[in-house]
């Protein structure tokens, strides 16, 4: 199989952390919307990575659909329980740190029109689900050791990728002081070689 997408994308890592943990062999194309050449469209209709195209040629998108399906295609290190109260929450765990991507995404978009025609209150808002989401996540964490209390799950690898693209963009953002506890979680999450050799870089 094969993962289109680039070095900075959340998204992209996601799913490249995923197929490391679960030691599926692909290949990585790399690609990303935002160049001129780009081929993305041509595989996803909405242009956004990852991209995962199947060996016999079938194309999942969306980050959420390509690592629920590779976590069923192998059943080696589960990274999702079986339906029932605790997927709801895993569930829930990623779409928080999908939607603090989203939001620091429209910020790193936003910055990048010239600044007569950026929104102050568009960034203020954007901004502000950052900061609650991250206050939500620090809550939610407490003092345990992972996401879902002791084991290591997709909880874990969407909340790694939300505040690392937090620390590779936005370094301003001091989600580090604010929450002692979401840093040990991710300096523990680097220790691993799946997120320390998928780290966003330009």
């Amino acid at each position: 199989m094969k993962l289109i997408g680039s070095l900075t994308s959340p998204y992209a890592r996601k799913a490249r952390i995923v197929l490391a943990e679960k030691k599926i062999e692909y290949d990585f194309e790399l690609d990303s919307p935002w160049t001129p050449d780009s081929k993305v469209a041509n595989t996803n209709p909405l242009g956004k990575i990852p991209v995962l195209v199947l060996d016999d040629d079938t194309v999942l998108f969306d980050s959420r659909v390509i690592v629920e399906y590779l976590d069923n295609v192998a059943p080696n290190n589960k990274l999702m329980p079986a339906p029932n109260r605790e997927r709801t929450e895993v569930k829930r765990w990623e779409a928080l740190s999908d939607g603090v991507c989203d939001a620091a995404v429209q910020i790193f978009l936003e910055r990048k029109r010239p600044a007569g025609q950026q929104s102050a209150e568009w960034i203020a808002r954007q901004e502000d689900k950052i900061a609650r989401s991250l206050e939500f996540m620090s809550a939610q964490l407490g003092d345990n050791a992972s996401c879902m209390g002791t084991h290591f799950s997709l909880a874990d690898i969407t909340v790694g990728c939300a505040l690392g693209y937090l620390a590779f963009r936005f370094p301003d953002i001091a989600w580090r002081e604010s929450h002692p506890n979401l840093e040990r979680l991710y300096e523990k999450l680097m220790l691993r070689p799946t997120f320390a050799e998928t780290v966003p870089q330009d």
